[in-house]
């Protein structure tokens, strides 16, 4: 088994001298709600289609149901709710031949944030600022005036990487509370001779999903104890110049957190002040065995969020393309 990571405590002290550090306010003018996703250049959207040889597509998004990860542990969120508003039994029964047409239809209701999907730059607040300084209150209860997910739904779309660090460390699944290190995803990237570049999507892989899926039981999944990415990473993101930065896990950042002083003090970092896309809950089984078999650990990457005015989340289905 690897080490667990013998986690650097830290304080607020700490916290807000790294987001000084890493603060990208201004970096693409005064009215940006895209941040990081401004990495990725049309040619290099060129370059990532170049990357599909085999068209091989992988689906990571985990299925919208009512077993999906939600129980109650965070917030509001619950597992979606499908109903049917229209059905066979219906048509058979001949309660729609007065329309003359026979159909189904239905509708689902579910949190936005409740499966596979992306975080918003509006999703999280340092202070009373989001991303690029803009005033926290203008998301309020008719949405994200600034920062909303629709402002970026023609940008996600890519060169993708897996850092699968689980393998790389010889284990199904890092232990929960285990800190995922600069060193440890550089270490990835050695190993599967490839290189994170400026405008990359970096998907992390930890092993903690296809571990519950497996075991059939989610668990702590949402809101619990979870393998992830360390607090440091958050400089590690800043320097590599990445547009997307998702895992196998809820939340991306390791759980425990690295300091008492904040919950989630990563998010607070790289979503509001290095303004990065976050991605969450994704499912990585089948791309990391393909990966895994031919040793090609990048590909084409698109993700596009439902362009939901004003939301600060989307469920997704992203696609990996090799």
């Amino acid at each position: 088994m690897p080490r667990r990571y013998d986690a650097k405590r830290f304080d607020i002290q700490h916290l807000r001298a790294t987001a000084e550090r890493c603060k990208n306010w201004g970096r693409w003018g005064p009215n940006d709600e895209a941040g990081t996703l401004n990495f990725i250049s049309p040619q290099e959207v060129v370059d990532a289609g170049r990357l599909i040889r085999k068209g091989k597509t992988f689906s990571l998004g985990l299925n919208f149901d009512r077993s999906g990860p939600q129980r109650g542990l965070w917030g509001n969120r619950f597992n979606p709710i499908h109903t049917m508003l229209a059905t066979g039994t219906d048509a058979v029964s001949g309660n729609q031949d007065a329309g003359k047409l026979r159909y189904a239809d239905d509708m689902v209701s579910l949190p936005l944030q409740c499966g596979t999907q992306w975080d918003a730059l509006g999703h999280i607040f340092y202070g009373d600022k989001m991303w690029n300084g803009y005033d926290a209150r203008l998301v309020d209860s008719n949405g994200a005036q600034k920062n909303g997910i629709d402002k970026v739904k023609d940008r996600m779309a890519g060169r993708g990487v897996l850092l699968d660090v689980a393998r790389q460390l010889g284990v199904d699944c890092l232990e929960d509370g285990m800190a995922i290190t600069n060193d440890d995803l550089d270490a990835a990237a050695r190993a599967q001779k490839v290189e994170i570049r400026r405008g990359d999507f970096v998907i992390v892989r930890t092993g903690q999903m296809e571990q519950r899926l497996a075991r059939g039981d989610w668990g702590g999944y949402a809101g619990g104890d979870a393998p992830g990415l360390a607090f440091e990473t958050s400089e590690w993101i800043y320097r590599k110049e990445i547009a997307a930065i998702c895992t196998d896990t809820w939340g991306c950042e390791v759980r425990p957190n690295e300091t008492d002083d904040a919950s989630q003090p990563w998010h607070w970092v790289v979503i509001p002040m290095i303004g990065i896309t976050m991605g969450e809950i994704f499912y990585l089984k089948e791309l990391a065995a393909d990966c895994a078999a031919d040793r090609v650990y990048e590909f084409f990457f698109c993700g596009p969020p439902l362009p939901i005015t004003g939301a600060v989340g989307s469920p997704i289905n992203p696609m990996a393309i090799k």
